[in-house]
Order: C-alpha cells, then structure tokens, then sequence
C-alpha cells in the first residue's frame, strides 16, 4: 500500500516547499519536503546553494525525492498496523508518522489495530505540542475518520545561498491540480530528427511501398 496522489499533495500541503537546500531549526542541512542526508541522497550540504533557475524543475525534483523518501514512512506505517487500511485511513497515519516519527508507539496505532477507529482517530491529538501543529492534527484526524482532504494551495518558499528561508511571503502557491502535474514525471520532448510534415508523410508512403514488397 502506497499514499495516493491526493495524499502525497496533502502532506505537501502541511510541510511547505523550499526548492533549494536550507538550515531547519536545529542546523541540519535540508531540501524541498523535509530531506535530510539522514533519509540518503542527496546530501543537502553537496547540493547548489539559493533557488534553482528554474523553478519547476526544482519542484519537480524536490516532488521526485519526497516520493523516495516517503518509501520508509509507508513502510513503518504497513509493518506497526495489523489491519486493513482504506486509502484516506493510510495517507493520514503517513502524514501523521513523517511528521512525529511515532506510529510504532502511538497510542492511536494501538487502538486501531484493537479495531476502535473512533479511539484511534481522537488520539491524534495526543500529539498537539507546539500548539501550531494542532490544525494539522486536526486534519489528519478528519481525514483519517471521514476521508475529508483538506483544501488549500502548497506554499513554495525561498532561500538565499545561506540556506535562510524566507518565510514571509511564499514565492508560489501551488493548486492541487498544479501540483499533481509537477508530481509525475516530466514528458520527454519529441525527437528534433523525427520527420514532420510532409517528410513524414513520403517515409510512411515509402515504408508502405517497402512492406508490400
């Protein structure tokens, strides 16, 4: 089981986006969603410094690593919950576990794999400290119990060579419907040396003429 698209832009949602490698609180050298060298490569401090020049690849890469890193949050998630899981109910317990790290030893995790979803959802908000992280609880909780995903643009923020966000004043929001875009993978541009127009149209008449040959 794997978070869907819609969860993996919700999560998005919550974290924020910075395109270029930054210091978090503690100092620790970090890029796009969270990655830190801890979770592998690449390593942030190795990476170019300030904002890449163009700004939809960068996303496009911090979106290609998040889905890379996101592969060991799924997989504690799948290996602390002995029973099935919705969809919605698998995004929440992600978001929930890349964000505190405590699903093994949750007490929500014990309620759900005792089969009281309604005590699994409440104790959520066991997790609420600071008090800024309650909004998000708050709606991981919903969208655990009725599968309600909450709404909203993903902030992008920028960073200087110094690895200082700017977080007065995001440099892009990203729609949903933007984001999924960003979130697959780029289509490779068409051949230049691929035969257009009216060579095309004399190669397949040839090739036709070749086949029947």
């Amino acid at each position: 089981m794997h978070m869907t698209d819609r969860g993996l832009v919700t999560l998005a949602r919550h974290e924020g986006i910075v395109p270029g490698p930054y210091r978090d609180s503690t100092g620790t050298w970090t890029f796009g969603i969270g990655h830190t060298a801890a979770a592998g490569p690449p390593d942030p401090a190795l990476m170019p410094r300030g904002m890449p020049d163009d700004l939809d690849a960068g996303i496009r890469e911090v979106f290609r690593i998040f889905r890379t890193d996101l592969a060991r949050y799924e997989a504690d998630v799948r290996r602390a919950v002995t029973v099935p899981l919705a969809s919605h109910e698998f995004d929440a317990l992600v978001s929930f576990h890349y964000n505190t790290g405590g699903i093994a030893k949750a007490a929500l995790t014990r309620h759900l794999n005792a089969g009281d979803r309604v005590a699994a959802a409440d104790a959520f908000l066991n997790w609420r400290k600071p008090a800024s992280i309650i909004p998000r609880r708050e709606a991981e909780r919903d969208l655990f119990r009725h599968g309600r995903y909450p709404s909203g643009t993903i902030p992008v923020w920028s960073v200087d060579r110094t690895g200082r966000v700017d977080f007065s004043r995001p440099i892009r929001r990203l729609t949903e419907n933007r984001a999924l875009a960003l979130l697959r993978p780029a289509k490779p541009e068409p051949s230049s040396n691929a035969p257009t127009g009216w060579v095309a149209r004399l190669v397949a008449f040839f090739s036709t003429l070749i086949r029947r040959d």
